[in-house]
């Protein structure tokens, strides 16, 4: 009997999907902004994983089937890097998937990534219209009730509310915010986050200066009393 080799052939998954990660500054300003902020908001959950422009393959053994949300989060997976995010290894659909969406992508955005993202489960999708070509209002989203998305009310102008992340989502002055609705603080942009740290470093420098200027008070005051008592006793 003549021996059969079985050659297994090795499927190869893209880490990009070859488009560009936004369409102008204002887009990729928003992609970023989104996934820092979360990030940040999410960094003490070891079960909350936030990505952006990362390639989403959801049928094993197909590289074709794949979608590249800007931004989605994922709750009750780990944390860590990620090259590709292969939904039958994560064994978890992304929660919450935003797209930054333009007039060149809203029939994608609306029309099959919509109908995707629905099949697959995503509960909350969000589509953000930053130059306001097209949607009106320019921030839109959908909850998933009984496998369709039902569009979400704001609550009030220019305000939706995510229930699955917890968070409020503003848009001003055309800018898209996040905001937690427990404190009203917006969650910072990376530069309003470096500037913060920057302020609470030298903060933490000066009370340190102040610190040790109060202990060699104190030390002066205790060698000088012990000074005194020394000159009274003899």
């Amino acid at each position: 009997m003549d021996a059969v080799t079985t050659v297994q052939t090795h499927l190869f998954y893209p880490e990009s999907d070859g488009k560009p990660m936004g369409e102008s500054d204002v887009h990729v300003d928003a992609l970023i902004y989104l996934r820092e902020a979360l990030r940040d908001y999410f960094r003490d959950d070891p079960q909350v994983y936030v990505a952006g422009s990362m390639v989403l393959y959801y049928e094993e053994g197909n590289p074709s089937a794949c979608a590249a949300p800007d931004v989605f989060v994922v709750h009750g997976v780990a944390k860590g890097e990620r090259r590709t995010y292969k939904l039958w290894e994560e064994g978890q659909p992304p929660t919450v998937v935003f797209e930054i969406t333009s007039r060149g992508t809203r029939l994608e955005d609306l029309g099959t990534k919509r109908a995707l993202y629905a099949m697959l489960g995503v509960r909350e999708y969000f589509v953000y219209d930053p130059l306001g070509e097209y949607l009106r209002p320019p921030l839109q989203g959908y909850q998933l009730q009984e496998g369709e998305y039902q569009r979400i009310a704001s609550a009030s102008e220019g305000v939706l509310v995510s229930q699955i992340l917890g968070l409020e989502l503003w848009v001003e002055e055309g800018r898209i915010r996040v905001v937690n609705p427990a404190t009203g603080e917006r969650l910072p942009t990376p530069a309003e986050a470096l500037a913060a740290r920057g302020a609470n470093a030298e903060a933490r420098r000066i009370a340190e200066a102040r610190a040790a200027r109060a202990e060699a008070e104190i030390e002066r005051l205790r060698a000088e009393l012990a000074r005194l008592w020394g000159e009274n006793a003899g």
